[in-house]
């Protein structure tokens, strides 16, 4: 006879021996884990590691093949997330899921409404919301529809639905900060202590190290699916953690090539762009700046300093630009997305869910889409050549797959964001544009980008990279432009481009956001 589990007084569920087997796949491998109460416990590892499946298991939205889970030392198992919120458990996902058609204070409360009588308490539903926004130092209108809302105070609107529950015990959050600006993370931060200092275990799953340090009491690491290595924050440092999670201590490739770009063409120049915005003032503000052949451009500033709008511009999704725009010394007339395809571009979304992915269709089709039209046998599609191309670009950037006609969502997100890249490449651009290419994906799949993006650099491929983190622009970028408020304040070549001095040229004119 088993013997019969005895709980640890800190720990408010144990995950004992979990796997989890999919067609194809084993997500997770006889993994252990100890969910401590009251405390911030990190989930860390690479993309593919397990990590959001093994808390969709405690979430109650997968249920696992193998292995127990106990609360205290009572065995549970939850076949949907209603049996896990029973017994106090919340998830935020990495991927928004409300409903944009909705106002705020109906995706806030769906699921957990109020009634009085036969009827809606939208009342209460309304103050409530507006009580839970303060908290998060959002005071939207519970009344504005969601949709219209921009992507960080949808992530707050996500939280704030599992801020309303009465009887919150347990709080997973994936990837909670990949939309939200620094204030914003400041705000999180601070109501995560208010929760655990009330007794509220929170997960944690984040690909942002400095982030982990600061706000983590525990952390736990996975490996393909295995359980690796786990312990307090206080006792460890990055480099461990870098080392658990990869097998050997990576680091972003650092670009390293000597050329006079003096001697190389231009292929890009960018002259006097303006991209004026509602009730005056301008997103983007006389932007000038030019892209050699074979170079990666770093833009660098915070948000809404005009990084995305810029790519926005180019790739014809403002007509209203001014402002002149010139590909290898010709002046381009932008008018639609297709046309700039056809003349060279491509694009890489920030938002790889929403612009990148058709998540209905499998990996070949999202691989080819952009193409499609180089596939047709007179009126048909020529799939040979398309399936011919689409392995080939498989195997160029190393997307991990056992079966391209497999979902799109089958794979982690590091491999999803390769599909997405592959897709821009598989277009033929002159230029790629590429839109914080490494966001919500671990240390590991963008060491793989930033390979990439080094690959097609030395083939002659001109590229534009966007990125928040400074480390990361720092190894990759030839150069680097700085934006404040839609103005460039800032252009550093080679051994300028340091951390300190980027985000100094950040900051410059910032005071003025509100003048304009």
């Amino acid at each position: 006879m088993a013997e019969k589990y005895k709980c640890r007084e800190d720990v408010f569920l144990h995950a004992e021996k979990i796997s989890k087997i999919y067609p194809g796949t084993k997500a997770l491998d006889e993994v252990s884990f100890d969910l401590l109460k009251g405390k911030v416990n990190v989930l860390i590892g690479e993309n593919g590691a397990g990590k959001s499946t093994l808390m969709k298991m405690i979430a109650g939205i997968e249920q696992p093949s193998e292995g127990t889970m106990y609360i205290g030392e009572e065995e549970v198992y939850f076949k949907n997330t209603t049996e896990a919120r029973k017994h106090g458990i919340g998830i935020i996902h990495q991927e928004l899921s409300l409903f944009p058609n909705l106002n705020v204070y109906q995706n806030i409360f769906m699921g957990s409404e109020k009634t009085k009588g036969a009827l809606l308490d939208n009342k209460q539903h309304i103050e409530a919301a507006k009580k839970v926004l303060e908290r998060l130092e959002h005071p939207i209108d519970p009344n504005t529809q969601v949709g219209e809302l921009r992507v960080g105070q949808q992530q707050m609107i996500e939280i704030a639905r599992n801020l309303v529950a009465d009887d919150l015990k347990v709080l997973i959050m994936d990837e909670p900060t990949s939309s939200l600006s620094q204030q914003e993370v400041n705000v999180l931060f601070k109501i995560m202590r208010e929760l655990t200092s009330q007794g509220i275990s929170i997960v944690y799953i984040s690909h942002r190290l400095e982030e982990i340090m600061q706000i983590g009491d525990h952390v736990t690491i996975l490996r393909d699916g295995k359980y690796v290595a786990d312990a307090d924050v206080k006792d460890i440092d990055v480099p461990w953690i870098v080392h658990q999670m990869t097998g050997d201590a990576k680091a972003y490739p650092k670009r390293d090539r000597e050329v006079d770009w003096n001697k190389v063409e231009n292929v890009l120049e960018v002259k006097d762009l303006c991209l004026p915005k509602a009730g005056g003032g301008y997103l983007v503000d006389h932007v000038n700046f030019e892209l050699k052949k074979g170079e990666v451009l770093g833009i660098y500033g915070l948000m809404g300093a005009g990084r995305s709008e810029i790519f926005e511009c180019i790739m014809g999704l403002h007509p209203e630009h001014t402002g002149e725009i010139y590909l290898e010394g010709e002046k381009l007339d932008i008018s639609t997305i297709s046309k700039q395809i056809d003349k060279g571009f491509a694009l890489i979304p920030e938002d790889r869910q929403a612009q990148g992915l058709v998540q209905t269709l499998d990996i070949e089709k999202n691989c080819s889409l952009s193409a499609m039209k180089t596939y047709k046998k007179g009126p048909l599609l020529d799939s040979k050549l398309e399936g011919e191309k689409v392995d080939q670009q498989i195997k160029d950037i190393h997307i991990k797959v056992a079966d391209k006609k497999l979902p799109i969502l089958s794979l982690s997100g590091g491999n999803q964001q390769k599909v997405v890249i592959g897709k821009g490449i598989l277009t033929e651009p002159k230029i790629l544009l590429m839109d914080e290419p490494s966001r919500g994906i671990d240390i590991g799949a963008k060491t793989e980008v930033f390979e990439i993006i080094n690959k097609y650099a030395e083939e002659g491929l001109s590229i534009i990279v966007i990125s928040s983190e400074l480390q990361e622009i720092v190894a990759i970028a030839d150069r680097v432009i700085v934006l404040s408020n839609g103005i460039k304040t800032g252009e550093f070549y080679g051994d300028e481009i340091q951390e300190d001095t980027l985000v100094l040229a950040s900051y410059k004119g910032h005071h003025t956001e509100k003048e304009s």
